[in-house]
């Protein structure tokens, strides 16, 4: 204690929002200090932690070792010292904090939208933060700032989930595809177009169960292009409901279900580990329920 009495702890906030933004610029306005204040808080810093905490990559900063494995407990001590002096708890009308929520790309497609109106309604000062990514590694807690991850109930995770909103794979045509053929004919006589991954993409597992032919036509790397290419120009294609009839409002497309019952595809909510305001947590997961209402709401 008294060697701790010798450290600056307002040195502590303008560490973390460094270590989470990765950016001088961005973490000085986060904590309301000037650019050369936060440099010479980090000058300070280094000094005190005997470590760069962040290193000059390119057009930005990445994190050293040390710096990467200062957030978590710097976040932990940092909430116990804010329930020590008994902030008032999370107040969604005056809140100006940033809400870090990750997810695959077509995931923000669907979603996005619907989050993006109803945090502007409910916290007007908040910031929404969308980050896209495939699949999340303990990392994207620590490191990156998220408060919770939208995960597809096909990947795994150590940390409790649960169930934001289900999906389900359909099959997709243009509208130029023959009227009178089935979801099958489709699949059977339609070029493919499908995602370019290393993984195969799992419905088609089951056509070949299923003993069905198919060709592709098309192979692409954004998931986003394949119902925009079926629609323009032409084929066939397996894809998410809820991102294929979010589609639909942008391009023509049809859409029928997908021959045989297949195993599904609900996005689930999983929340950081080291998130310890749990009055700020309750009220996110009813904002993303109701975003996810509003989805399901609409088909």
């Amino acid at each position: 204690m008294d060697r701790l009495a010798s450290v600056n702890l307002n040195l502590l906030v303008p560490l973390l929002a460094l270590l989470e933004e990765r950016s001088v610029t961005k973490a000085a306005e986060r904590v309301g200090l000037s650019q050369p204040a936060m440099s010479h808080a980090l000058a300070r810093m280094r000094r005190l932690l005997g470590d760069d905490l962040v290193v000059r990559q390119g057009s930005g900063l990445t994190l050293t070792p040390r710096g990467a494995q200062l957030i978590a407990p710097l976040r932990a001590a940092l909430r116990q010292t804010a329930r020590v002096v008994n902030f008032p708890a999370f107040d969604p009308c005056v809140d100006p904090r940033v809400i870090t929520v990750a997810m695959t790309t077509s995931t923000a497609f669907v979603i996005g939208p619907h989050l993006a109106r109803l945090l502007g309604q409910r916290a007007p000062r908040a910031t929404l933060r969308l980050r896209t990514i495939s699949v999340p590694t303990e990392a994207t807690f620590t490191e990156d700032g998220v408060d919770v991850v939208l995960l597809s109930e096909g990947f795994s995770s150590p940390h409790p989930r649960e169930r934001l909103y289900d999906d389900r794979i359909v099959v997709l045509a243009s509208r130029d595809a023959p009227a009178e053929a089935t979801a099958l004919d489709l699949l059977r006589t339609q070029p493919h177009v499908v995602v370019d991954t290393e993984r195969r993409v799992f419905p088609y597992a089951a056509l070949d169960e299923m003993g069905v032919d198919h060709r592709v036509g098309a192979l692409v790397s954004d998931y986003l292009l394949v119902p925009y290419l079926v629609a323009r120009s032409g084929g066939v294609a397996l894809l998410r409901y809820r991102v294929a009839t979010t589609m639909r409002d942008l391009v023509d497309l049809r859409i029928e279900e997908f021959p045989e019952k297949l195993p599904g595809l609900g996005i689930d909510m999983v929340w950081n580990p080291h998130l310890a305001d749990q009055h700020f947590v309750g009220w996110l997961r009813r904002l993303l329920l109701d975003a996810a209402h509003a989805i399901c709401r609409g088909g």
